[in-house]
């Protein structure tokens, strides 16, 4: 994949994804003396999911998208019950890299932001690097 089909990639691309926290997304189902809150790699995952969604459209065929860097603040808890919203938008394409902001939202709430890296890569040969012989 060269930079031309890269170049369907594009700064300002941006998508959000949505969950209501339930116990088994919270501190307390993966460490029961913690508290009943969001787990904030439950919170990393949806802004994943978000940035993902923001550019698999315009990816050629048999590419996708891997996480690569996270740099992220979980700024306040949020209980059982809630809806977080996360938000991505591209702020830079590098080759195959592709930089998002990312924040996250308890209603109007800001629960987290920062940003997220992706590397966009071929699948097949990707897991032929990985395959059993």
């Amino acid at each position: 994949m060269g930079m031309t089909e890269m170049r369907a990639v594009a700064i300002g691309m941006n998508a959000e994804r949505s969950v209501t926290v339930t116990d088994d997304l919270t501190v307390a189902h993966f460490a029961a003396h913690m508290p009943r809150v969001y787990a904030t790699p439950m919170m990393i995952l949806l802004m994943e999911m978000a940035s993902t969604v923001a550019i698999a459209p315009h990816l050629p065929d048999g590419f996708v998208s891997v996480g690569t860097e996270v740099n992220v603040r979980h700024l306040a808890a949020t209980p059982v019950g809630r809806v977080v919203r996360a938000t991505a938008r591209v702020i830079a394409v590098d080759g195959r890299s592709v930089l998002f902001e990312v924040a996250a939202f308890d209603g109007d709430r800001r629960i987290g932001d920062g940003t997220h890296r992706r590397g966009v890569i071929n699948v097949a040969k990707f897991e032929k690097r990985f395959a059993v012989t």
